[in-house]
Parts: structure tokens; sequence; C-alpha cells
């Protein structure tokens, strides 16, 4: 059985934590945009984007787990969150994958790179994501709207309980997803920051603190796609050998959710826009003077 309040606990701590930090980061890209948005800057506002629509649909997740994963709302409602909840988790996994390989190719060929390096080509490969997510997503309109969509329980449930003949299309597409917008992605982005790390390290005259911003990132890309996509997608494998939708699939979404969240911290090392903003420099300021405030009470403890 679905224990309901620790999805809706962790649905709300997700939306007052991601809500803000996204908020703040999109305001960011957008004044860079502005300015001179270079295409790291494009690809992050995309996901920033995402996030923010992930969010935007989460409270209708909520109002489910609070009334014990049962759906009162109208069904087309059902249809039109599960679509947009479960295309910006691929959307995101992809633009990861596409900050990678832009990082990937500044470093291992820094001058052919910078030659052919626009804007709109960011602009383009963002749309192309899009797409690709949102296209293999339609499968939920597609399985809600079959013809014998009966339902062995009466209880509304959304984009649950799904039929033999709806299984037959449902789970070998989520074995592709498994495989083409999940497992390809985080080959790629390993292959990208491996060598990335590689090539900083033989270059002693690079700054110590580009090298550790580069492990950074790709700490961050590799828990967003380990800790919070792996167990989701792990579900369509297991559903796919299993030719059932698991039962526990409910708490694989959960660290999903969690990606807006981190993918801040994607922002920080990844964009100098963003640790140069206005609210992150306060919060640097607030920290630094909470930790000298600290260190000066433990010394007038020591001195008594």
């Amino acid at each position: 059985m679905t224990n309901h309040w620790v999805i809706l606990s962790v649905y709300i701590v997700t939306f007052l934590i991601g809500l803000p930090a996204n908020l703040l980061a999109i305001c960011t890209f957008i004044k860079k945009l502005c300015d001179k948005p270079s295409p790291n800057d494009i690809l992050l506002l995309n996901l920033t984007v995402s996030d923010l629509v992930f969010l935007f649909f989460l409270p209708f997740k909520m109002h489910e787990a609070a009334t014990e994963m049962h759906w009162y709302l109208p069904q087309s409602l059902c249809s039109i969150t599960s679509f947009f909840f479960f295309t910006t988790i691929y959307t995101s996994s992809l633009l990861l994958m596409a900050i990678a390989v832009d990082r990937y190719l500044g470093l291992a060929f820094p001058f052919k790179y910078r030659l052919m390096r626009r804007p709109l080509y960011a602009w383009v490969g963002s749309v192309l994501i899009w797409l690709i997510s949102a296209g293999h997503c339609t499968i939920v309109f597609i399985i809600v709207h079959m013809p014998d969509q009966t339902r062995a329980e009466p209880k509304p449930v959304c984009y649950e309980n799904f039929t033999d003949q709806q299984k037959k299309v449902l789970l070998p597409v989520r074995l592709e997803f498994f495989v083409v917008i999940y497992m390809l992605p985080l080959l790629v982005c390993i292959f990208c920051y491996v060598n990335c790390i590689c090539i900083l390290y033989s270059r002693p005259h690079i700054a110590k603190v580009k090298k550790q911003r580069a492990i950074g990132m790709a700490l961050c890309t590799l828990t967003i796609f380990l800790l919070c996509f792996l167990p989701y997608n792990m579900s369509h494998l297991v559903g796919f050998s299993s030719n059932n939708s698991p039962t526990w699939r409910y708490y694989t979404l959960l660290p999903s959710t969690l990606n807006t969240c981190l993918d801040p911290f994607v922002f920080y090392f990844s964009s100098s826009t963003f640790r140069q903003s206005a609210t992150i420099a306060l919060l640097k300021k607030w920290c630094f003077r909470h930790k000298e405030d600290k260190s000066e009470t433990e010394l007038k403890i020591i001195s008594k």
C-alpha cells in the first residue's frame, strides 16, 4: 500500500525549495539574454524553464497525494499533468547531456569550437530536445484514450491500473525511454566529464578553481542522473521484465522531483552569470559572516 503522506511531504519540500531557487535562476538568465548570452546560458535557461514547468504542475500531484493517491480532478487534467510531469524529467536529462557536450567540445577543441559556437545552435538544440521529450511523452495521451481502457477497480486514479492491452503498448515504450533518453544521455555525460577533468588536469596553467568547478559540475550532474533519475527509469526496466507496472513506481518518482532542487547547483558550477548574481553574492556574504561570527564566539568561549 502506498504511503501518501511520504509522497506528499517530499512534494511539498521540493516545491518550497525548488520554486524560489529556480525563480532566482530564471531572472538571472533572462537578464543575461538581454545582454550577450552564451550557448551555455541558453541551455541553462531551458533547464530552468523545464524545472519551473514541472513545479507549476506539482500542486496537482500534491492534491493527488493528499487524497490518498485518488484523482478527483478532471481526467483531461490528469493526462496534461502526467504529460508535462514526465516531459520535463526527460527534458532535464537531455539538457544536462547538451551542457556536458558543450563543455567537452570547448575544452577538447577550443579554437575550432569557438569559431563554430553560436547561440542560434543552442536555441535549435533546445527546441529539438523539447520536441524529442514531448514526442516521447505523448504516449500518455495514447494510453489514456485507448478504446479498451476498462479499469479493474472503480476508484478514480491517474495514469495507473493499466489493462493488458495498454501494457502491450506502454511497457515496450517505457523500455525505449530507459535506453534512449536515460542511458544514452548518462553515458554521454560520463564520457564528456571524465575527459573534461583529464584535459583540465593535464594543463598545469589552468587555475585550480576552474578544475574544482569542473569536478563539482561532474559530480552534480552524475548525482542527478543516478540519485534522481535512475530509480524511476529502473522501474521501466523492471516493468518490462515482469510485464507489469511496478506498485512501488510512485516512490521512484520522488527522487525525480528533487531534481529541481539540485539543478541550481549545476547553474552555480557552470555559469559565471549565476555565480555573480546579486542574490548569490548576498548569500555568500551571509554565509561567510555567519562563519566568522561562529569562529569569534568559539574563540571567546575558549579564552574564558
